[in-house]
């Protein structure tokens, strides 16, 4: 068996013939192993791939019960794991210089859950540096590549969980998404990506971008794998404050086709400005003509503020960021500058060899903004702002039960195309970044593909509306039929000389 061969496989499918035993876990995690070392020549989804440790984790899953036994939910599958994300025992760099050497003594909430679960931890996955970033090229370990055309970025932060993703290099990964480093990846490479409601997912062992924005979420090929992986995920944690004292999230609760076709969707025009590619445009709004033949109440609506959401948020993120990266200053953990004389200097050359230019830039525009004399004027502002954001989105739920948008402005660009004009690049999150300003669960799934680029679509519900979220996106995936990626391995590596 092949990877190729289980190109349509879910969950349940691994699940089946595991439990049947068709296949045992090291013989299911050694093709996905081929797989990597097939793919990542041309890619570099990941940043830690230890083979032996992996063939471990399989080796202890067949001494689990007998297979008359009920399996548990992700057993013997490998999950990847973005590299800001803590794993015992393996390195967490972050994609930075500052953390290259650091190790893990503990466990994120989120990989305790996984485990638990029945997964096999498979690897560290590339990411821009701490997160920043839309396009995984800022890694001091190298630019990730997108596996349908390595001559265009996967999207980012979490672009070497998508990339790992959409390769088949493993069925599932997880990635943090702050303003849609989850979904704006998912998009460029055609899988399908999810943030859940923000408190829903601990972020405990999470390396912290922007505290009141980032947030957990999967990354599958099928919609149902995205929903199991939210399920193990979710759930109240003492060890985060932030986390919702909410019950975890159940697939159970996924409405019936039936029920879903009683939605009032909500397609706020905002989101097809000029500022979106035509053809993008086009193929979503071909989507929800298609949804409404199948009897959906669709209604136009207006989210009046979105167009600052994205200065907003980049005011927030921005401060918290700042505060949130004071710690790496070359005294606990990470790198440490060598040959100074003062501590002061220490301090100075630490965070200078340590941060890439992105990082430097946020850290300082951050701290502009909570500096005396300017936290009224930029962060409050940037707070009020939000508060307008998520009053759009209340008001629009009254009049609707879900909302379709594009999830990104734009197909995949060329490697090199934005890294030196950052506004740029912070626009191609401009559709993501305002439902995660005002907290809210959101997908992307592939709704078409143009000239062998995917198209994202959003499905974007009310707080902690999991349940809504997943039953619509599982109805699209049903009718508008686009299969998963499956790129053929290059006999050669491209775009070395771009």
């Amino acid at each position: 068996m092949t990877a190729e061969e289980m190109k349509n496989y879910r969950v349940s499918d691994y699940r089946r013939i595991l439990q049947k035993g068709d296949i045992s876990p090291r013989e299911l995690v050694k093709i996905f192993l081929e797989r990597c070392s097939q793919w990542e020549p041309f890619i570099n989804a990941f940043l830690h791939l230890d083979a032996e440790r992996v063939l471990r984790q399989a080796e202890e899953m067949e001494k689990f019960p007998p297979a008359d036994e009920e399996l548990p939910q992700l057993f013997g599958i490998p999950v990847a794991v973005k590299d800001n994300i803590c794993v015992s025992g393996i390195p967490t760099t972050c994609g930075s210089h500052i953390l290259e050497n650091y190790v893990s003594p503990y466990e994120a909430t989120v990989v305790q859950r996984l485990r638990r679960a029945g997964a096999i931890i498979f690897g560290k996955t590339n990411l821009d540096q701490f997160a920043m970033g839309s396009s995984t090229e800022s890694s001091v370990f190298g630019a990730t590549r997108n596996p349908l055309d390595l001559s265009r970025v996967p999207g980012g932060s979490s672009g070497g969980s998508a990339a790992a993703v959409a390769s088949l290099e493993v069925p599932l990964a997880i990635g943090s998404d702050t303003g849609g480093s989850v979904r704006q990846p998912a998009a460029f490479c055609g899988v399908v990506g999810v943030r859940p409601t923000y408190g829903r997912v601990s972020r405990y062992g999470v390396v912290s971008f922007a505290s009141s924005l980032d947030q957990v979420g999967p990354l599958s090929r099928f919609v149902s794998d995205a929903a199991l992986l939210a399920q193990v995920l979710s759930g109240e944690d003492p060890l985060d404050s932030t986390c919702a004292p909410y019950p975890p999230f159940s697939t159970s609760d996924i409405p019936s086709y039936e029920e879903t076709r009683k939605m009032r969707l909500g397609i706020p025009r905002e989101y097809f400005s000029s500022g979106v590619d035509r053809s993008i445009s086009e193929e979503v709004a071909s989507a929800v003509e298609k949804l409404a033949k199948e009897g959906f109440d669709v209604i136009e609506i207006s989210l009046p503020h979105t167009d600052f959401a994205l200065e907003a948020y980049y005011l927030v993120a921005l401060a918290e960021a700042s505060s949130n990266l004071a710690r790496f200053d070359g005294v606990l953990y990470g790198k440490r500058a060598q040959g100074v004389k003062t501590l002061m200097e220490m301090y100075h050359r630490t965070r200078i060899e340590g941060f890439g230019n992105e990082v430097k830039r946020r850290i300082m525009l951050g701290t502009y903004a909570l500096s005396s004399g300017y936290y009224d004027e930029f962060y409050l502002k940037g707070m009020k702002v939000r508060t307008l954001v998520r009053q759009d989105f209340e008001k629009a739920y009254e009049a609707c039960d879900i909302l379709l948008t594009p999830s990104s402005p734009c197909f995949p660009f060329k490697l090199g195309e934005k890294i030196s004009d950052p506004y740029q690049m912070y626009l191609t999150d401009i559709l993501t970044v305002p439902s995660a300003m005002a907290g809210l669960p959101s997908l992307s799934l592939n709704c078409a593909n143009r000239d062998g680029l995917p198209v994202g679509l959003q499905v974007i519900a009310g707080p902690f509306r999991e349940d809504r979220m997943f039953g619509l996106a599982l109805f699209l995936e049903e009718l508008l039929s686009v299969e998963p990626p499956i790129p053929a391995v290059p006999d050669v590596k491209e775009g070395d000389d771009e």
